[in-house]
């Protein structure tokens, strides 16, 4: 059979080929890592989904192959239906009808007595890895991602008995502006030419460049507008402080960030356009009653964004340790595509690295972002009397044409309001 790149996730175009696991006339068994492959998004091992032998590899290491491309002929040993993922909308769970006398490779077709859901399953192989585990029949779910496509928490939920997160709820947008053309960057390096003395030349590609593709398309569709406002972060401290002792005992680092996540969960129940995506070509507004919260973290890749999903049913202890199980796996490049993808809202918690303030890009499709500094000590008016507090600045960027300046300013008002009297918080989420 030939294998080919499957589709790995929304946007996901192409993917280098980083390093073969197997080697031509390897044994191989299934869901066995057969190639490490960088997207635009991250680094991920992709199975084998049968048992057999690697007859020929076709890819080599360090190749941009796009979503569909044949990587590798495989020599199934069990002769039953092979189950695999072309990216092209192809069919899935379907018995082979065809070979390739020249290369004696087996190419997949559509059967006429395959069930008509197996020919609309759209899923990763990780995913139908995870539903195999948890036993469950992934032709039997209904997918929540783009498209119809299946996710692994559609496959939790199953096997749970608990139901998919809600569906998206389209608003049709009531504007009199002309349609706004997107221009299509596509930034690159040209490497043809011989860098000057004291110049290197460095390919714009994988992370990076989705990286400089996203933000272009970002700076020039969105109506970028920035809101600021200050936070006196003494209650804050203070119940992170005594929080601490508890987090410490499940081995847990307790940071700021959890709390601030869910503040902007309980704000984003009460303020839902800015839990919203955009499609630009249908002029709609989609609303999300769902709230899966991304975090932007550095990593030595490149800026990635992990989503910690259905935050609304989660205590501050638990988001605070999907938090740093999420950063860890991005940092070392082993998160998977299912956990950075699917964000309703974004946070950036640029106060890490420095900086009093900054203006971070809204994460397009998405409706808007929010940008917390470090805060520091400094003098302030309180009750007419100058004290000492620590002090930081929270920067709301927001898509003006879905939500207007004064939306943006009670937002940053509750948020403030839950950062600095904590108690409200914890009551709310209850």
């Amino acid at each position: 059979m030939q294998f080919k790149l499957p589709d790995l996730g929304e946007g996901v175009a192409e993917g280098e080929i980083v390093k073969w696991l197997v080697s031509e006339g390897q044994d191989i068994k299934e869901d066995q890592p057969m190639v490490e492959v960088m997207t635009d998004k991250a680094t991920v091992q992709i199975p084998s989904p049968t048992s057999g032998k690697v007859k020929q590899i076709l890819t080599k290491e360090g190749q941009m192959v796009k979503v569909g491309t044949t990587m590798v002929v495989l020599e199934s040993s069990d002769g039953k239906g092979i189950h695999t993922t072309t990216g092209q909308g192809e069919p899935s769970g379907v018995p082979l009808t065809s070979s390739d006398s020249k290369s004696g490779a087996s190419t997949i077709a559509p059967s006429a007595t395959a069930p008509a859901a197996a020919l609309r399953i759209v899923a990763t192989p990780a995913t139908r890895k995870l539903a195999r585990e948890l036993n469950v029949e992934i032709e039997r779910i209904s997918g929540t991602g783009p498209g119809g496509r299946i996710m692994d928490e559609d496959v939790r939920s199953a096997a749970t008995g608990r139901k998919s997160a809600p569906s998206q709820v389209s608003v049709t947008v009531q504007s009199h502006a002309e349609p706004k053309v997107t221009p299509q960057i596509q930034p690159s390096v040209d490497i043809s030419a011989a860098p000057k003395a004291g110049e290197e030349k460095i390919p714009l590609h994988g992370i990076r460049k989705r990286i400089a593709e996203k933000m272009s398309r970002s700076v020039h569709t969105a109506a970028h507008v920035y809101h600021i406002d200050e936070v006196d972060y003494t209650e804050l401290i203070k119940l992170r402080d005594a929080a601490r002792p508890i987090a410490d005992a499940r081995s847990l680092k307790l940071t700021y960030l959890p709390f601030i996540i869910k503040a902007a969960t309980l704000i984003l129940r009460e303020f839902p356009y800015f839990n919203a995506s955009i499609d630009d070509e249908k002029s709609e507004i989609i609303l999300k009653h769902y709230y899966n919260i991304g975090f932007a973290t550095d990593t030595p890749n490149g800026l990635i964004v992990p989503v910690v999903k259905n935050v609304d049913t989660k205590k501050i202890l638990e988001i605070a340790r999907e938090v740093e199980e999420l950063a860890e796996q991005a940092r070392k490049g082993t998160i998977s595509l299912d956990n950075i993808q699917g964000g309703t809202f974004t946070i950036t918690n640029i106060g890490t690295l420095g900086g009093i303030m900054a203006a971070p890009i809204i994460n397009h499709p998405e409706v808007a972002i929010l940008g917390v500094s470090k805060f520091q000590k400094r003098p302030v008016v309180i009750d007419d009397e100058i004290t000492v507090r620590p002090m930081g600045y929270v920067t709301l960027s927001f898509d003006h044409r879905i939500v207007d300046g004064a939306q943006a300013a009670r937002f940053t008002t509750k948020l403030i309001e839950y950062l600095e009297s904590p108690s409200k918080l914890l009551f709310d989420s209850l």
